[in-house]
């Protein structure tokens, strides 16, 4: 068959699958550019966490929360954030949210730790329901996989755009050059095309990735046939390690010094998240980012300390793990674009809104073919 034919059938392709399933990929796309920033947006929207840099106090915190919520007597886990003016915490499946998924209670502590100056539930103010709506289309479990094989038609809509395009030889020049056409059939075709080729790549990386985080275990089960593999690779998730025996008499060390004895265990690492046991529980654990890990937010190292002794009970080091692991590690910093900084956090913003433009162009496009036809 001719490379026209191919060209052709790339055509109508594209254009059928944007017709049926473009109007969801703009709303996950708009949405996706709207929690780009989440964390910063949430707390401009909320006055009372505009608070002076302080020294956090973790153990202060921990106190306050059990004193205020008696009731909630699982793990508490507190977010060490690079800015220091309040700690945000999170209680996990909390009673009010039971099968709901993922829908933790929200905290906002004063620096000092003895204050809450703002409760929510996930999913139940703004920031977070525009996080779920991109996610899961306000679906649950159900919409994440929904979302990933959304992601795998916008796979194939850009490279059918993009083979639609693609020039014969020797007109590499003239396929690249914007033609600025009188008509407006000819005008739509240049802007959609020049568009979509300025925004493919990007587009294509944030929608493999998001692809690989909404649907993990067919992620993993085609990352396990690469080489490089260690027999046991430490997890992506935190792990449950056997508890010790503990005496009914024996009290949980402080959070102080939980926190010491992990600083000293990893002292080139950076702290980003601490979750403290339960009330019967056996171990803190300390998330921190170590050199190489792409993520500061969300690192993959953990480690576990004895809740009763204070000895170290289990290090997972990201340095250690296998090519599944490394390649998983890197997903979800290359997706909100935090393994850039701010330049690149910008860029994906602004590729949020890429899709409605070419949409429109698209629809207007095949609107005036049509209209030109009757």
């Amino acid at each position: 068959m001719q490379l026209w034919s191919w060209r052709k059938i790339a055509r109508r392709l594209h254009l059928w699958l944007g017709l049926s399933v473009g109007l969801l990929l703009v709303l996950i796309s708009l949405s996706g550019a709207a929690v780009v920033f989440y964390v910063e947006l949430d707390q401009a929207l909320h006055p009372e966490l505009q608070q002076a840099q302080a020294e956090p106090d973790y153990q202060q915190a921990l106190a306050t929360v059990r004193a205020l919520y008696p009731d909630r007597t699982g793990p508490w886990r507190f977010e060490v954030t690079e800015s220091a003016g309040i700690i945000p915490a999170r209680y996990y499946n909390p009673v009010e949210s039971v099968g709901q998924g993922f829908a933790p209670l929200l905290l906002w502590l004063s620096a000092d730790g003895r204050t809450v100056l703002r409760q929510e539930f996930w999913g139940q103010h703004l920031m977070t329901w525009l996080y779920n709506l991109h996610y899961q289309l306000l679906l649950g479990s159900t919409g994440t996989v929904v979302v990933g094989y959304l992601g795998l038609a916008s796979l194939l809509l850009l490279l059918l755009g993009l083979l639609a395009w693609w020039p014969k030889a020797g007109q590499w020049r003239k396929s690249l050059s914007f033609k600025g056409r009188s008509s407006a059939i000819g005008a739509l075709y240049d802007w959609h095309k020049s568009l979509g080729l300025l925004s493919v790549l990007p587009l294509l990386l944030l929608t493999l990735t998001g692809v690989m985080l909404a649907l993990p275990e067919p992620t993993a089960a085609v990352l396990q046939q690469l080489p490089g593999q260690k027999a046991k690779a430490a997890p992506s998730s935190t792990p449950e390690v056997s508890a010790p025996e503990v005496k009914p008499d024996q009290q949980h060390i402080s959070l102080k010094q939980a926190l010491s004895a992990a600083q000293g265990a990893v002292p080139e690492g950076q702290l980003a998240w601490i979750e403290t046991p339960a009330l019967q529980g056996s171990y803190y654990k300390f998330r921190v980012q170590l050199p190489g890990d792409p993520s500061r937010r969300f690192p993959h190292s953990y480690i576990h300390i004895d809740a009763y002794s204070g000895a170290v009970a289990q290090l997972l080091d990201i340095r250690e793990q296998g090519s599944k692991e490394r390649i998983l590690n890197w997903l979800h910093p290359l997706h909100d674009g935090s393994v850039g900084g701010l330049a690149l956090r910008c860029l994906w913003l602004l590729c949020g809104f890429f899709p409605l433009l070419l949409a429109w162009l698209g629809i207007r496009r095949y609107q005036l073919r049509l209209k030109g036809r009757s």
